[in-house]
């Protein structure tokens, strides 16, 4: 397929292609002043400030910030690529999409993906049936009836029994025309140690498909219903293979994606079984790891759909130890971090069928924050009665305690540290100042770094206006660059400067399309939110408005270098005069051009 081609097909899924109509597919909108307007299905709020723009084919969240044209709502609806969210449009309006011929290699790539996702499959298939439909199915059965598992949610996940046999997969998928090679490699079956052959790898097991956040089946989980031991343990995982890496796979992810996005939060357990059952209870936004530590692949999966993530491991020492080492990734990532404290030592499965659902709810509702939970873990976990002890403690709480932004807070949790190890106030501040002397907080360095005029809303409306008018005619952009200096827009706003000068360079008009697969996913959304703030028709634009916005700016960039140069004069030595004259000068000279700017405004 050639580039234009892909061109025609994209302009013209975009031609038949209605905002409205689509967003209005997965959620309620309702007419107000000129646009549509819906509860954001990408944070959990109660007020409507989802906005759609139909005669600007743009949309924009005033609550999380999400923003883009209409491909980019799908891509995130359906969390998948920009160019999938295309595809998946032109299905809808039966648009085919031209070919593009693959290489033999990506050809061969594709046709054994597809075949180990086909075996997977059909496993998935023969496993269920096995459990629902057999007379041998039965001990599977009062297993899940036993933790609750409702015939519903067996269905829902595709649970099923693997029999005792040690080939009854393997003869069924030879039947169908599958290699022993091909079983192997997506970890059905394994090989034979003392003589030729294959044999099942899962035998004994109620069996848990694995799916990727598409749906696709890429691996099983069994847990045994006979005795276990070191060759048959109480968990069963498929092997690393080409389309199962435990990294980056969260089960359950590809059913409870919505709800995570609809409450705003995932619950994350440590076993498939945990958050099965907590599922069946009606808690939907659970996934669960799988036998291995989380990583930051698993942050970035679920901050796709929510900010927040709520921990929910077991309550034993392993589960409290395996909490611990998630908290750093996962506050790392910038997410919002709560941990869930179940009594009685129980894991999350025993205590919802024994409590029910809004006994779980509480719990979540009653979530320790981070810095709690690390604090009561650290008290827990040290002999802190003795000097050294309480040292020791406070040393490791500060890590995750200095992170801590805002100042009421910071003070509060001082009081509390104080409170707990039995210090002194002043030695808390003392050890606080110690430690960030020796690890600076990364986001302070930045926050310094930046010029405060960005932050000015002045300085943020008229660098919007700017915006607005050369996103229409970018040939101003010159004209508004030649007196202000880059500085003075906000890192994401240079971001979208650059890209229409490049776009500019390159000879062409920028566009929502260029937009969304160019910029970055906060520059884009900026982006669709100033252009839906602006007037109502793309080519009304008041010139004036903008001329006056860059003058705006300017008077800002003359004012501050005017009080630098006042600053400059007090530390001036009184015996070099011609300096102090030469500087006080040049500091009259750009006062009047800002009084002269003042006087000249046309809009304000």
């Amino acid at each position: 397929m050639g580039s234009a081609e892909l061109d025609e097909f994209v302009e013209r899924v975009t031609e038949r292609t209605d905002i409205y109509s689509v967003v209005s597919r997965y959620m309620q909108l309702t007419q107000k002043s000129g646009r549509y307007w819906g509860r954001c299905p990408f944070h959990n709020e109660k007020t409507a400030s989802f906005s759609v723009s139909a005669d600007k084919g743009l949309f924009y969240c005033f609550g999380c910030g999400a923003g883009g044209n209409v491909f980019k709502f799908l891509s995130l609806i359906e969390n998948i690529t920009y160019f999938e969210a295309i595809k998946l449009q032109a299905e809808r309006l039966g648009i085919e999409l031209p070919a593009r011929k693959a290489s033999p290699e990506e050809e061969r790539r594709r046709r054994e993906e597809k075949s180990l996702i086909k075996i997977n499959e059909f496993a998935q298939d023969f496993y269920h049936e096995c459990l629902i439909k057999t007379a041998r199915g039965e001990v599977g059965r009062k297993y899940l009836a036993a933790r609750g598992i409702t015939a519903e949610t067996i269905e829902t996940f595709k649970l099923g029994f693997a029999f005792e046999e040690w080939e009854n997969l393997l003869t069924k998928l030879l039947k169908q025309g599958f290699s022993p090679q091909q079983l192997e490699a997506v970890g059905l079956v394994a090989k034979r140690k003392n003589s030729s052959g294959y044999y099942d790898r899962f035998r004994g097991r109620v069996m848990i498909p694995i799916a990727n956040v598409f749906g696709h089946v890429v691996g099983f989980g069994g847990r045994i219903l006979g005795s276990e031991d070191d060759t048959n343990p109480k968990y069963l995982n498929t092997p690393e293979t080409a389309l199962f890496n435990k990294r980056n796979l969260l089960f359950g992810l590809d059913k409870s994606n919505r709800a995570i996005s609809t409450a705003g939060a995932a619950v994350v357990v440590e076993g498939y079984m945990d958050a099965i059952s907590l599922f069946s209870a009606g808690i939907k936004n659970v996934v669960a790891t799988l036998g291995t530590a989380f990583t930051p692949e698993h942050v970035k999966l679920i901050l796709r759909y929510a900010r927040k993530i709520i921990f929910c491991y077991d309550s034993d020492a392993a589960g409290q130890r395996a909490t611990v080492r998630a908290l750093p990734i996962v506050q790392a990532a910038g997410a919002e971090v709560f941990v869930v404290n179940i009594p009685d030592g129980k894991d999350p499965d025993e205590f919802i069928r024994k409590h029910g659902k809004a006994a779980f709810e509480e719990l979540i509702k009653n979530a320790a924050t981070l810095i709690d939970y690390r604090m009561k873990y650290v008290l827990d976990n040290t002999e802190h009665t003795t000097p050294a002890g309480k040292l020791k403690a406070l040393q490791e709480i500060l890590p995750v305690v200095t992170k801590v932004e805002v100042d009421a807070t910071r003070n509060e949790y001082r009081k509390k540290i104080a409170a707990a190890l039995a210090l002194d106030e002043f030695i808390i501040t003392r050890e606080w100042k110690k430690f960030l002397r020796t690890e600076p907080d990364k986001k302070s360095a930045v926050k310094l770094a930046k010029l405060p005029e960005t932050a000015n809303p002045v300085v943020k409306a008229a660098s919007e206006d700017i915006l607005r008018m050369v996103w229409q005619e970018s040939e101003m952009l010159h004209y508004a660059l030649t007196l202000l200096p880059r500085e003075i827009f906000s890192d994401v706003h240079r971001e979208i400067i650059t890209w229409i000068e490049t776009c500019a360079a390159n000879e062409r008009r920028p566009d929502k399309m260029s937009a969304a697969t160019e910029l970055s996913e906060a520059a884009n959304a900026e982006l669709a939110r100033i252009l839906m703030s602006g007037p109502n028709t793309e080519h009304d634009v008041d010139v004036n408005v903008f001329k006056d916005s860059v003058k705006v700016l300017r008077q800002i960039v003359l004012d501050k270098k005017y009080f630098q140069l006042l600053a400059q004069v007090d530390n001036y030595d009184s015996s070099d005069e011609a300096a102090y004259v030469q500087t006080v000068q040049k500091s009259l000279k750009i006062k009047k051009e800002s009084d002269n700017l003042k006087s000249n405004y046309t809009c304000f």
